[in-house]
């Protein structure tokens, strides 16, 4: 066994065939998790060259691979078997191929000529046809790679026979995006780009060949690789990655690691937090943000890693040392704001009160700017700049939230925020009121007091809204009430307590037995019991004893063991009974407090300029295959009780067998089943037990993509 470093040009210049045995998976790669991750790692070696032509660039690293001699005859081409490492070989061939299609087109002839030599062999070292390609896909493959790599420029990619193969998709992608960056600067620079890339493609990356002997047992290699040992968190291989360089420089590596890193490995930063619908260590999702903040750049959860190292080695300017104390020192800032918030009593400073409301809204995409605004490494931010930076931030997140904006977009936006205090620290406050104030698209804007009033005085809160977020609202209210209003400290000296108290309906939800109605609809009453009016906060005790009864006995109760002012207000607005004209009278009152809690600029108005839908992400079975999500052989379960003896398959390629017979979507599977048009992405369950479907997986996908569009709300259990 021989392992060395190599270029794509040590590997593919040779008269030589790898071929990917007809037992492993096809090509499963795509978009999101892999070619586009690739694109932007060889556009920063890039850049790099660009800027600095005469120095040395150190190659970038793309993964590794193992292969296999196989024993060939007397004037046969040398052969090796591809043991692990085929989707990134193949990516590579489709990309060359793309981009010498480009090249020629562009008339840049030398760079498209030496690259060719990495696509194909020579035609006098050929006995047959499929001896010209360098690598040679599993049979399940091989049409789709034939027709991409022999139609002739430009593509018809949409008149493709396997126009919806990955192999034709990852051809299109690298086309149009190294044609971009070619003509990026215009026509005078295409060719000088064009012998950069073609540089780049055959020297400056690495792939780390192991290469086995005829004889050699190549499965207990690929078992070794691929089975064995945990899975590494983005902290852990960030952890490897500095303290490796430290050990490099001749750094104290224990001395640092106990100083800046022993931290980390505290049960506070082990713990696994949901990000939407995935877990991650709160540490690793610390670096990811802790990264927007520093660069004003989108880092992926699932490029921390790679985003560190490129910050690390090329933007930082630092020291790894010097870096690593940084980190320490905002980490640190991050977990004493963090943990004041998570205090149930007592004062907060405004900005532990904005991690509170921030963990209660479960905005965690928005964890950045915080990051960045009290970062004690970077230029301190003047008290009532940072005071107005929060709440301006704060406003413009929970009004949206009362009139369900979108909040797709939040990834985008916070790095933009955090361009806009990174540039001017001093101003931040009054620079994001402007940046919020003059937004106009749907996923952005700032809505106005008229739209928060007309859109809450008939919204059914208690539906649509999660408890914990109900929960907050109430109990700003109540400190407003108390006195804590703006910069103004209570005189009172005491905030309500936070997280601990049950949401209480005042006309309950079962009212049958003691609230007849009275010139009303059961509708009519029923749309006034969800609405913020009707709600209020009850220790869990005062809540068990008064939920379902008549008024009086919830007003005498409220009297003798109540401290809360919001109820104080509540009993005298109802000192005659509690009525639907009462709660909508109370609806309003509420409304005006929250806009007076969360105010927007003098005149400000909502101003919408509505935006051309964005093309959402196809997402296929193959994909979740690629991203980890599913493997190939996995058992689905119908979620019909008719048909609950029924089985599904997954299958390599991400197709669906049922009873042997193979379907191209889940759906077809579905209708395979129940002989009708049902949507197979929900029909189809993983487990069951826990109830967890496809669709589940689907949007765990695109949450990881940073697609998601999940902001709808969705009702909790009853608290009364």
């Amino acid at each position: 066994m021989k392992t060395d470093t190599h270029t794509p040009a040590d590997i593919f210049s040779a008269q030589q065939r790898l071929l990917v045995p007809l037992f492993q998976r096809p090509y499963v790669w795509n978009q999101e998790f892999q070619w586009e991750p690739m694109w932007r790692d060889i556009k920063r070696v890039l850049t790099r060259y660009l800027a600095q032509p005469e120095a040395s660039h150190q190659p970038h690293f793309l993964g590794a691979v193992v292969v296999q001699q196989v024993q060939n005859s007397i004037g046969e081409m040398q052969r090796r078997t591809v043991i692990d490492g085929q989707q990134r070989l193949t990516t590579l061939q489709l990309m060359f191929d793309a981009i010498h299609a480009q090249l020629e087109h562009l008339g840049a002839k030398r760079p498209a000529g030496r690259l060719r030599k990495l696509i194909e062999n020579d035609e006098d070292s050929c006995n047959q046809p499929e001896d010209k390609f360098k690598v040679w896909p599993t049979n399940k493959d091989r049409p789709a790679f034939n027709e991409v790599l022999a139609a002739p420029f430009p593509v018809d990619y949409a008149n493709l026979k396997y126009s919806k193969s990955k192999m034709a998709l990852a051809h299109k992608f690298f086309s149009e995006s190294a044609h971009e960056w070619l003509m990026e600067n215009g026509e005078a620079e295409v060719q000088q780009r064009a012998e950069v890339l073609d540089l780049c493609c055959r020297e400056l990356l690495q792939i780390v060949v192991i290469d086995l002997a005829v004889n050699e047992n190549a499965q207990e290699i690929f078992e070794t690789l691929n089975a064995r040992g945990a899975v590494l968190t983005a902290a852990d291989l960030i952890k490897n990655f500095v303290f490796q360089r430290l050990n490099e420089k001749k750094v104290d590596v224990e001395d640092a690691y106990l100083k800046f890193w022993k931290e980390f490995e505290t049960p506070f930063w082990e713990k696994e937090i949901s990000y939407g619908r995935v877990k991650f260590q709160r540490s690793s999702l610390f670096i990811n943000q802790w990264l927007i903040a520093k660069t004003g750049e989108e880092v992926l959860n699932r490029e921390i890693f790679s985003s560190f190292k490129h910050y690390a080695d090329y933007e930082s300017k630092m020291s790894m040392l010097e870096l690593l104390e940084e980190i320490h020192i905002a980490s640190s800032k991050y977990k004493e704001v963090f943990a004041a918030g998570e205090t149930k009593e007592g004062n907060l400073t405004r900005v532990e009160l904005f991690a509170y409301r921030l963990n209660s809204m479960d905005l965690d995409v928005l964890r950045p700017i915080l990051i960045a605004l009290i970062d004690p490494t970077e230029k301190e931010i003047p008290q009532d700049q940072l005071e107005k930076a929060v709440s301006v931030i704060e406003s413009w997140m929970v009004r949206r939230l009362l009139v369900r904006a979108t909040n797709k977009a939040y990834n985008k936006l916070v790095v933009e925020m955090v361009r806009i205090v990174n540039k001017d620290r001093v101003n931040s406050g009054t620079k994001l009121e402007k940046f919020f104030a003059d937004q106009r698209s749907n996923s952005s804007y700032w809505p106005d007091d008229a739209e928060v009033k007309n859109y809450l005085s008939t919204r059914q809160i208690y539906r649509t809204l999660y408890r914990s977020r109900i929960r907050m609202i109430l109990e700003a209210i109540e400190d407003h009430k108390r006195g804590w209003i703006g910069k103004e400290d209570s005189k009172s000296g005491i905030r309500v307590k936070r997280g601990s108290y049950t949401i209480e309906h005042i006309m309950p939800q079962k009212w049958q037995a003691h609230w007849p109605l009275v010139n009303q609809t059961e509708e009519e009453r029923e749309a006034y019991i969800q609405t913020i009016g009707n709600l209020t906060l009850l220790t869990t005790k005062l809540n068990a004893s008064v939920s379902n009864g008549p008024w009086a006995a919830k007003s005498d109760e409220l009297t003798k063991h109540d401290v809360l002012l919001i109820n104080k207000q509540l009993q005298e607005l109802g000192e005659k009974g509690w009525t639907e004209e009462l709660i909508k009278a109370r609806t309003a009152s509420l409304i005006q407090t929250m806009t007076e809690i969360w105010p927007v600029p003098t005149g400000h108005k909502s101003v919408v300029v509505m935006e051309s839908d964005e093309k959402k992400v196809k997402v296929e079975v193959i994909d979740l295959i690629s991203a980890g999500l599913v493997s190939a052989g996995q058992t689905l379960y119908p979620r019909q009780s008719s048909v609950s003896g029924q089985t599904a398959q997954i299958l390599e390629d991400g197709r669906i067998s049922v009873d042997g017979e193979v379907f191209d979507s889940l759906s077809m599977a579905t209708y395979k089943v129940v002989k009708n048009g049902q949507n197979g992405w929900t029909f189809w369950r993983l487990d069951e037990k826990t109830k967890q479907n496809m669709s589940d997986l689907r949007n765990q996908y695109r949450e990881m993509i940073g697609d998601d569009d999940s902001d709808d709300e969705e009702a909790e259990d009853s608290e009364d």
